[in-house]
């Protein structure tokens, strides 16, 4: 079979034309040449807020009598938080119980064991409050123990309103990320596209271990409780990819 010039040239360029869609979805599906870099910026301020755990703990034969007494106990320390200005927003029971307290017998010489007795109750509430004016949570603390806490959970000094120490961490975390992928690109002679993509990541204070109740008792015969409250560091880590223009 023979062909034409005209046919030969004809089919060529149906061949071209079929091609072209496939030429121009291999070039869309190519990846973008991307760097990924992170940053992380941190702010400092001071607190101006404390979060307590406090509990009160009291054992009894019965359960009624623990009870009792963990409930006159709980009452006066309510009492005195909210007489040092304490409001009842910031104060929320956060963890109660009722556990018997349980022997287990020795085993006999025949290697039977008697049946587990309870012996008493234990009864646990706990209260998580928020103090607002840090030059009384000496006094609170003092005042607390002396009133029948008798377990601390935890302490933390934090923030009301933290909004603008992050926005300056957040700031600061990308304006590494930058610099850093600035540095990275015009070292290799590459230039830096535009942001593909954004992440971020923030920390904030977390509660510290609260000393045991005996030491907070025996501080409570002389004098407040000292407290250092110190600084908070808020962090932001953030991944940024960037485009890359070759």
């Amino acid at each position: 079979m023979t062909f034409t010039r005209n046919a030969i040239f004809s089919m060529l360029v149906l061949a071209g034309i079929a091609a072209a869609p496939q030429a121009v979805l291999a070039q869309q599906n190519e990846p973008t040449p991307r760097i990924v870099v992170s940053g992380e910026g941190r702010a400092e301020i001071a607190p101006d807020m404390a979060v307590l755990t406090l509990s009160v703990v009291r054992e009894a034969e019965t359960a009624r009598q623990a009870l009792d007494a963990n409930t006159a106990a709980m009452a006066d320390v309510l009492a005195a938080l909210q007489a040092e200005g304490i409001e009842e927003r910031d104060l929320q029971t956060s963890n109660f119980s009722i556990d018997p307290k349980i022997v287990y017998p020795k085993k006999n010489a025949d290697g039977t064991r008697g049946a587990p007795q309870i012996v008493g109750y234990t009864v646990r509430n706990s209260l998580t409050v928020r103090i607002r004016d840090l030059g009384k949570l000496g006094a609170i603390l003092d005042k607390s123990v002396t009133l029948g806490v008798n377990q601390g959970g935890g302490i933390a000094f934090t923030n009301d309103d933290p909004s603008e120490a992050i926005e300056e961490a957040r700031v600061k975390a990308m304006q590494e990320a930058i610099a850093k992928a600035k540095t990275l690109t015009g070292t290799a002679g590459i230039g830096l596209g535009k942001v593909l993509e954004i992440s971020e990541s923030s920390y904030r204070p977390q509660p510290v271990p609260m000393a045991r109740a005996e030491m907070l008792m025996d501080a409570a015969k002389s004098a407040p409780v000292p407290v250092a409250a110190g600084e908070n560091t808020y962090s932001v880590t953030v991944n940024v990819t960037f485009a890359l223009e070759q």
